[in-house]
C-alpha cells in the first residue's frame, strides 16, 4: 500500500521552475516509492536512474552536455536516484541546469555527507532541498483512522515509523535490526571510512540510553575511551546520516541555565529500541516516559519539516534541575510544552515564566499528541 508523503506536495508545486530538486533522507524512508510515484504522473516523458547500479553511475560521471542529452533523450523529468554515488554529481548537475533546457531533474541521496558536500557550490541558487524522514503520524491518516492510531500508538513508540515496519508487522524486530546493522553500520562506515565500528556502536548505545538527559561530550569521551574531537565528530556524522539529531539549551544568559549541554534524539524510536535491544512493552520499560518524549518531539520535527515551517527548537533546564521538555521560538514568541504519556496538566516552572513571555504552554499527553502534529 501507498501512503501518501506531505513532503511531496512540497516538491510538486516546484516541479519546472528552472532549479534541482534535492531529497535527502535515510535508506528505506521511502524516497524511491515516492519520486516513482511522482515519475508516475508523467509516464511518456520521464527516466529513472538508479545510481546503485554501476552502469548508471558511469553514464552520468564526468560527462559532457552532449553526452547527458543524448543520456536523456526526450524526457522531461529525470530522477537520479542515490546521486551520491556519482563523482562529482554538482558539476554534474550544474551542467543540466546550465545546457538542457526544459529538463526538471530530482536526485535523492541517503545521506548528506557526499551529496550536500558534492552539491551545495556548483548548485548556489539553482535547487531546491527536501528532507524525507520516515512516515509521520499525520501521513498515516491515509492508511488508519485516528481511533486506529490511539490504538496502534504504543506499538509504534516500540517499533517506530519506517514504511516497512509500520505497513509490515510481521518479524518486525527482525527486520528493524537488520535495517540498523545494514544502515546505521555499513552505510555509515563506508561512507566515512570509520575505523572503529565498535566504538560507534558503542556511542550509538551510550546516546540510545541517554535519551531525555543532557549528554556531554566529555562523558562519553571517558566512557567510550576517545577523545573529544572524535565524540564530536562521529555524532556530526550520525545528523548528517539522519539517524539521531540535536535539541539544544535555550538561554538568555542567565548564570543558573544551562549552556553546553544539549540532548540527543533519534529520528525514529524503533531504530533507537533496536540498539538497546528492548521492544517490552510500555508497562514492563523503565525509559517509557524519555521514550514517549523522543517519539513526540521526532514527530513533530517532521510536522515541521513536511509543512516547510521554520521554527527554532529547544529545551530548557537550570541548574536546579527545573525544565522544559520542548519549546519552539519563532517571530520572538515562544511556544512551551511538556511531554507526560499520562499526566493531563503540568506546571510551567515559576523561574523559567517570570523571566520569559511565553505564547504558549501545553501538555502534550496519549490523550491529545494529534493536535501537536496534525493539520
Amino acid at each position: 500500500m501507498y501512503i501518501k508523503r506531505d513532503i511531496g506536495k512540497e516538491i510538486q508545486k516546484r516541479l519546472f521552475s528552472g532549479k534541482v530538486i534535492i531529497l535527502y533522507g535515510a535508506r528505506q524512508v521511502g524516497k524511491t516509492t515516492l519520486v516513482k510515484q511522482i515519475l508516475s504522473q508523467r509516464k511518456d516523458d520521464a527516466l529513472y536512474l538508479n545510481c546503485d547500479e554501476p552502469d548508471i553511475v558511469d553514464m552520468l560521471s564526468r560527462k559532457t552536455s552532449t553526452e547527458i542529452k543524448d543520456l536523456f533523450g526526450n524526457k522531461k523529468l529525470v530522477v537520479i536516484d542515490e546521486a551520491q554515488r556519482v563523482k562529482d554529481i554538482g558539476i554534474t548537475l550544474k551542467i543540466i541546469i546550465d545546457n538542457i533546457e526544459n529538463v526538471q531533474v530530482v536526485a535523492t541521496g541517503s545521506s548528506s555527507f557526499d551529496l550536500s558536500n558534492n552539491v551545495s557550490e556548483p548548485l548556489t541558487g539553482r535547487k531546491y532541498e527536501f528532507f524525507l524522514p520516515s512516515l509521520s503520524v499525520e501521513e498515516l491518516q491515509d492508511k488508519y483512522s485516528g481511533l486506529e492510531i490511539k490504538r496502534l500508538l504504543e506499538n509504534f513508540v516500540i517499533y517506530g515509523m519506517y514504511p516497512d515496519i509500520v505497513l509490515n508487522s510481521a518479524d518486525r524486530e527482525i527486520n528493524l535490526k537488520s535495517l540498523t546493522d545494514s544502515y546505521l553500520f555499513k552505510d555509515v562506515l563506508m561512507y566515512q571510512n570509520i575505523k572503529s565500528p565498535d566504538i560507534l556502536r558503542k556511542l550509538l548505545q551510550a546516546l540510545a540510553l541517554q535519551i531525555g538527559s543532557e549528554v556531554s561530550y566529555t562523558e562519553l569521551s571517558r566512557l567510550l575511551g576517545i577523545d573529544k574531537k572524535t565524540v564530536e565528530s562521529y555524532i556530526n556524522i550520525l545528523e548528517k546520516a539522519f539517524i539521531i539529531f540535536k535539541l539544544n539549551p535555550y538561554s538568555s544568559n542567565l548564570r543558573k541555565e544551562l549552556k553546553r549541554l544539549r540532548k540527543i534524539y533519534f529520528y525514529d524510536t524503533g531504530i533507537r529500541n533496536a540498539l538497546i535491544n528492548n521492544f517490552n512493552p510500555s508497562h514492563l520499560r523503565q525509559d517509557w516516559g524519555v521514550l514517549w518524549e523522543n517519539f513526540i518531539i521526532a514527530e513533530r520535527l517532521k510536522y515541521l519539516n513536511n509543512h516547510l515551517l521554520n521554527k527554532n527548537c529547544y529545551f530548557w533546564r537550570n541548574i536546579y534541575k527545573q525544565e522544559v521538555d520542548y519549546l519552539e521560538e519563532d517571530g520572538g514568541g515562544i511556544d512551551a510544552y511538556e511531554i507526560k504519556w499520562n499526566k493531563d496538566k503540568a506546571k510551567l516552572p515559576k523561574m523559567f515564566s517570570d523571566y520569559y513571555s511565553v505564547d504558549r504552554f501545553k501538555t502534550i499527553n496519549q490523550n491529545n499528541f494529534f493536535e501537536f502534529f496534525i493539520t
